[in-house]
């Protein structure tokens, strides 16, 4: 939609109404409610509301660790790191981390209020991130209050994503991108000159520092379409930030090889076996995002746009971003919470558009009666997501996923050497151990820092036995770090249960703990060794069958699972293996 274009729009808007038919009810659009109306305002207040309770829920991603360890090492060292610190197996080897400016500011926040800290980062980037929609809804022509409740939904899909990671950060830099580049579409001042400092930045905190680019390319695809028309705004301005912004992206301590990110991924290491036991990019997962309203706004989301489009005419940047977001976020789990965002401000400015052609009821005339109506439409249609998914409300960190309490054990016990773990776990081992050299990580939860060959034998590993024996004979690990969420079936756990040269000496519900019963740990495997609890739990319903009819089985099982009890909070599986067996005879 052209310059001049969206002027007329502005100019039909805000001209007197169109005379209605003698005996028709009038329409939403009669009286648009001021903003800075008192009812406006309260319920405002409660579309923010709504959107903080979206991203209050508990902390779980483990990753999280890892980011603060990062940061951390920023802020002891006074340094950026360019060389692999953090695992062992490639200590020192060059290292490339495009989210280190994220790290970096969000560790402040970590130290100085540990948990609440990082929920503080979570509400103030996830309120300036809607605040700029909200205002790039206002200048697209949203007025009223139905765009509250889209950026309701909105938050509900993005809340996904609003974990301790850098796109939380890289959320506010597309946010600003977008203001800037509507405010300058729709005629008002052009800043597209600020768009140099925001790829700057975002190039200096996430590996999506491209998507300001496909945002960029928009505008101009649109300012080259609609060229020569009445009031088009010329685009020489934009090639050249365009051009700066590419430059100035280079500017950030990894050079080059941050920018080769994303497409070493999209070219390389997306078809490798490694990055398919990864879920977050695997495509999305429909059963996870009924109740958020993410299948609504996909089908709605164009269906407003055509509509728009048959009313208003074509507005080209709004079709050319449902369709490049849409394809982007259906590729990947990842990309949903920036397809939430980029449909904001269009839906909340089309939704507005479509209720306003609506005969008011009698009962909405009064100001006060419909900010009470869409207050409650947005406490409503969160309630349910709020209520069902990603954890319970609440200021603090689900440590589920996090082993704790396997970190704490290896630190009282003098747990150190060549170690293996899953990946997955990482990070929550970098954050307890570094900078102890003999207690990192084989691999961080970023596979992309290792190099071809150890994630090749990783997976190799975690998949066939001949892997893992492989893997072991190259290394001779001391001792292994390993996941119980996935231990339902047969796997690595259950091999090396079964290898006498292994023992397990720490067990709960979220990390099994190994060590080698020869060599530096061989006393510590000796004193702690589990004689008949396992890391796997493919063997948990025969042992337990077996226990109930063997007396001095059962006493000698029920001891080791008390054991495990008083070692960690996290042992539900425990927990019912005691409930099966019940008491030893006489107890």
């Amino acid at each position: 939609m052209s310059r001049g274009s969206a002027r007329a729009g502005r100019t039909r808007r805000a001209g007197p109404a169109a005379p209605r038919p003698p005996g028709a009810p009038p329409t939403i659009s009669a009286q648009p409610l001021s903003p800075t109306h008192p009812a406006a305002l309260i319920a405002t207040l409660v579309a923010v509301a709504c959107v903080l309770v979206s991203v209050s829920f508990h902390l779980y991603d483990a990753d999280a660790w890892q980011n603060l360890a990062f940061g951390k090492a920023i802020w002891t060292l006074g340094k950026i790191p360019h060389t692999q610190i953090f695992t062992w197996p490639n200590f020192g080897a060059p290292l490339v981390n495009p989210s280190w400016g994220f790290t970096a500011l969000v560790w402040p926040f970590w130290s100085v209020g540990g948990v609440t800290g990082l929920f503080v980062w979570r509400w103030l980037t996830t309120l300036i991130v809607f605040a700029v929609l909200w205002i790039t809804a206002r200048r697209l022509g949203a007025v009223g209050l139905t765009p509250l409740w889209a950026l309701v939904v909105c938050a509900l899909i993005y809340r996904q994503r609003s974990q301790i990671r850098p796109e939380t950060l890289a959320s506010v830099w597309f946010a600003l991108t977008l203001w800037l580049l509507e405010v300058r579409r729709q005629g008002g001042p052009d800043r597209s000159v600020w768009l140099i400092a925001v790829a700057w930045a975002w190039a200096n905190s996430h590996i999506s520092y491209y998507v300001g680019f496909l945002l960029l390319g928009i505008h101009l695809l649109d300012g080259l379409i609609g060229r020569g028309s009445a009031g088009a705004p010329s685009t020489r301005r934009l090639w050249l930030v365009a051009l700066a912004m590419a430059v100035v992206s280079f500017a950030n301590p990894y050079g080059w090889q941050t920018l080769a990110r994303p497409f070493q991924y999209l070219l390389v290491w997306r078809h490798e076996p490694m990055w398919r036991v990864i879920s977050e990019i695997k495509p999305v997962d429909w059963r996870i995002n009924l109740a958020n309203g993410l299948p609504v706004v996909m089908a709605g989301w164009p269906l407003l746009a055509l509509w728009r489009w048959r009313r208003r005419g074509v507005d080209r940047v709004e079709l050319l971003m449902c369709g490049a977001f849409t394809v982007l976020g259906l590729s990947s789990s990842r990309f949903i919470a920036t397809y939430a965002l980029a449909a904001a401000p269009y839906l909340a400015r089309d939704l507005d558009a479509l209720v306003r052609t609506w005969p008011r009821p009698s009962g909405l005339a009064r100001p006060w009666h419909r900010a009470a109506l869409v207050s409650a439409l947005c406490i409503a249609v969160g309630w349910r997501e709020w209520t069902r998914y990603q954890g319970p409300i609440g200021v603090a960190f689900d440590l589920r996923h996090t082993p704790k309490h396997a970190c704490d054990f290896m630190a009282a016990h003098g747990v150190r050497g060549r170690g293996f773990n899953h990946f997955y776990l990482g990070g929550s081992q970098m954050w307890h151990f570094w900078p102890d050299r003999e207690r990192l990580p084989f691999m961080s939860g970023s596979p992309e820092d290792s190099s071809p060959e150890i994630r090749d034998l990783y997976y190799r590993a975690i998949s066939s036995p001949e892997g893992w024996r492989d893997l072991d004979a190259r290394y001779r690990f001391d001792y292994a770090l390993l996941s119980r969420r996935y231990t339902d079936h047969y796997g690595l756990l259950d091999l090396i249960d079964a290898d006498p040269t292994w023992a397990v000496v720490f067990v709960d519900d979220v990390a099994a703990v190994y060590l080698r019963r020869e060599g530096p740990l061989a006393a510590v495997a000796d004193s702690f060794a589990y004689r008949l609890v396992t890391g796997g739990r493919t063997r948990n319903a025969a042992l337990v069958e077996r226990a109930k009819g063997d007396t001095a089985l059962r006493a000698a099982l029920i001891a080791e699972l008390e054991r495990q009890a008083r070692e960690t909070t996290r042992n539900l599986y425990g927990r019912q293996m005691l409930r099966a067996i019940g008491p030893p005879l006489g107890r």
